[in-house]
């Protein structure tokens, strides 16, 4: 009986997390109550409680959560450009991809997750840098596996690169959906490739 009832309790969870991600990236998370998010979701008040323990535990699994499916999109995406016996660099071009489609599929969070990013005292930091480095840690691997084999330069600051990447790919995206979203994601896509490639200055 209890994987139909933990079942259950993935699904309550599911709508609590999509509840909670769009009315925060709506209103803030100052502004948001747990009422609301109950409301959305459709359960009783109780039942967020009985879920988490409070709306900022709420918050920091809605983090992990959102992040940990990005962070497992990159390395499929990274996984399956191996299998077909692609390059590092063609790995990471699947990689930007992946990621703008996981943010085609969840502007709210992504929305969230950028504008969280940058705020300060917040008592979930700790979390959002713990599931900021495993997102940015799957780039890493990739660039570092990349310079190993000669694809790449010795010279790239490997952190840096990896977290300009994940940024331009974020900040790219964001652009897309809320000033040209007339664009298809191949568009997006190629126009990224581009600068992966460095072919942008003309040579």
């Amino acid at each position: 009986m209890e994987s139909s009832g933990t079942t259950r309790r993935q699904a309550t969870r599911q709508r609590l997390y999509e509840a909670a991600v769009t009315l925060i990236a709506e209103k803030g998370f100052s502004a948001t109550t747990v009422d609301e998010i109950a409301e959305r979701a459709g359960v009783a008040k109780g039942t967020v409680y009985y879920n988490f323990k409070s709306k900022t535990e709420l918050f920091e699994e809605l983090l992990r959560h959102g992040v940990g499916l990005l962070t497992a999109s990159l390395r499929a995406a990274a996984e399956e450009s191996a299998e077909r016996g692609g390059t590092q660099v063609e790995a990471l071009d699947a990689m930007i991809r992946a990621g703008l489609a996981f943010i085609d599929r969840y502007p709210a969070f992504t929305q969230l997750y950028v504008a969280e990013l940058w705020r300060t005292n917040r008592a979930w930091q700790s979390t959002l840098l713990v599931v900021r480095q495993e997102a940015v840690a799957v780039v890493e691997d990739v660039l570092r596996e990349a310079v190993r084999s000669g694809e790449l330069s010795e010279e790239i600051d490997i952190p840096l690169t990896a977290a300009a990447l994940v940024g331009m790919v974020l900040v790219a995206a964001l652009d897309w959906q809320a000033f040209q979203p007339e664009r298809s994601i191949d568009e997006v896509h190629s126009a990224l490739s581009l600068l992966l490639h460095g072919r942008v200055s003309g040579h």
